[in-house]
């Protein structure tokens, strides 16, 4: 999972575009990157870290000009400890363009081969990202060939890549001496939305994976970016819309609802903490049906994103409301981090149990997830060691069972604890009492209730039925082992970049 973000600007907008990656930050803690163009002129800096601790005064000194994109990356595909994998990629032909991705592709492989045997591209890294942006920059090459009008030209390049392209892909894009492009793949997996800022100097647009980061810096958001549209903002800010792709359909991530966004955002017409809420009622008439109410005290979220969700339950079914973890919020989020002794580490450095809200309590504690199950065993056993005398545990979301490959870091089904297990042994692999996971109908319910228009979703790690249908065990298998390669050596520093671009 990323965050990516594009500003078309009447003035300088290397503070805006890290601005917005501050409000993304939740969506990749491991790389972020700016982009940013002056008369034809790329200049680009990126780094692993965060933010705020990649650019210095003298890295945005070093970014001008009135246009820029800019990533908070999150690894999937590729390697994390590589800096040249980091994003934005820029190429230089046809025209140049820089290019920051959201998503994940499912046949990077076969495009690669045909880049290189057909379309005499170089690939540099191993990130589906560069196949990505290799096939854009192909199919506008051949499109520039056509005497086009310029938009005319970069939409009929993306209709040729929705045809080649397979996968979750959310992507922002600046071509030199034509504007900002930005488009969504025909699934609509990955969100991505527009915003616009009215000024004395003229209009400027953002496009941003969340709504949060339109909001958070002053622009007034316009509408989320349809599944297969291309959006194409020229130098002089007129705005293109069309629709690219030959049969769209939207699938958003569900796991966006109940996880990785922020709750006050807004994708795809659905408040994220209003979700939250309508999964907390649903889960409660769950944990009605199969929990006894009477043996439990008190509900707990593991804070953060589960608290509309515990709060909404408690409500619901008249139970105390309390907070006995406290977070603290210096530790990055534990699932998306690389490594399982890492994750494991970082959950008691991130939450501390109060033993004044757990001593001689059974308490029902409310998660967003079970994944792995390696945070779930560790919040139980604090709980216990806190003073609770019952710890049950219910999920916001159903049992994760089968890998997702369409962005989210969980390749391999051996790491997903309810993977060929019951509830009752996913319940006795955390030490918990008892168990409750929401209904798969109910969490989609939930969403629905709050966009009609909203009738599928991608929700292949809970039922593995996965929307491109290109996936089976064989390219399941194939990721597993992919992912258990050893990792290349990790490489320090920053990378800062100065491009000159001429067009043909």
């Amino acid at each position: 999972m990323c965050g990516i973000v594009g500003i078309s600007g009447v003035s300088p907008v290397n503070q805006l575009v890290y601005d917005a990656l501050l409000l993304l930050q939740h969506r990749g803690q491991d790389a972020a990157g700016i982009a940013t163009s002056k008369d034809d002129h790329f200049s680009m800096f990126k780094a692993h870290g965060l933010v705020r601790d990649v650019f210095r005064t003298r890295n945005m000194r070093s970014l001008p000009g009135n246009c820029g994109i800019g990533q908070v990356r999150y690894p999937t595909a590729g390697s994390s400890d590589s800096i040249d994998e980091a994003q934005p990629f820029y190429v230089n032909a046809p025209f140049g363009i820089t290019f920051a991705h959201n998503g994940n592709l499912t046949n990077p492989d076969e495009l690669r081969e045909q880049l290189f045997r057909i379309d005499r591209r170089h690939i540099n890294t191993n990130s589906d990202s560069e196949v990505l942006l290799n096939v854009f920059a192909h199919e506008l090459q051949l499109a520039s060939d056509k005497k086009l009008s310029p938009q005319e030209m970069i939409f009929t390049a993306i209709r040729a890549l929705h045809r080649r392209v397979r996968g979750a892909y959310a992507v922002v894009a600046e071509i030199a001496g034509f504007g900002m492009v930005a488009f969504r793949d025909p699934n609509g997996i990955r969100p991505l939305c527009l915003g616009k800022n009215e000024t004395p100097e003229g209009i400027e647009y953002i496009v941003a994976s969340e709504s949060v980061a339109i909001d958070g810096i002053g622009f007034e958001p316009i509408r989320d970016i349809e599944p297969g549209e291309a959006v194409y903002i020229d130098k002089d800010k007129n705005v293109f819309f069309e629709q690219c792709a030959d049969n769209p359909r939207l699938n958003p991530c569900i796991f966006e609802y109940v996880y990785f966004a922020r709750p006050d955002s807004t994708i795809d017409g659905v408040n994220v903490y209003n979700a939250r809420l309508k999964m907390g009622q649903y889960l409660a008439d769950k944990v009605a049906r199969e929990l006894r109410l009477s043996d439990i005290d008190v509900v707990m979220p593991i804070p953060d994103t589960s608290r509309p969700v515990a709060m909404e339950l408690a409500s619901r079914l008249g139970l105390e409301y309390r907070e006995g973890f406290i977070k603290n919020r210096y530790v990055g989020r534990t699932f998306i981090m690389p490594g399982q002794a890492v994750r494991k580490k970082s959950v008691r450095q991130k939450l501390n149990a109060m033993s004044v809200e757990f001593k001689d309590k059974n308490v029902l504690l409310v998660d967003d997830s079970i994944v792995r199950g390696t945070t779930s065993r560790e919040i139980v056993d604090m709980a216990r060691a806190a003073g609770a005398k019952k710890v049950f545990f219910a999920s916001a979301a159903p049992a994760v069972r089968y890998p997702n490959v369409y962005g989210i870091d969980m390749p391999t089904q051996t790491e997903l604890i309810a993977h060929n297990r019951s509830t009752e042994e996913v319940c006795k692999e955390i030490g918990a009492d008892g168990l409750v996971y929401q209904g798969l109908e109910d969490m989609k319910q939930a969403v629905s209730d709050l966009n009609s228009a909203i009738q599928h979703f991608d929700t292949s790690c809970f039922d593995g039925i996965y929307v491109t249908g290109d996936i089976d065990q064989a390219y399941l298998d194939r990721l597993s082992a992919n992912r258990h390669k050893p990792k290349e050596e990790p490489k320090s520093g920053g990378m800062s970049v100065n491009m000159g671009v001429e067009n043909d």
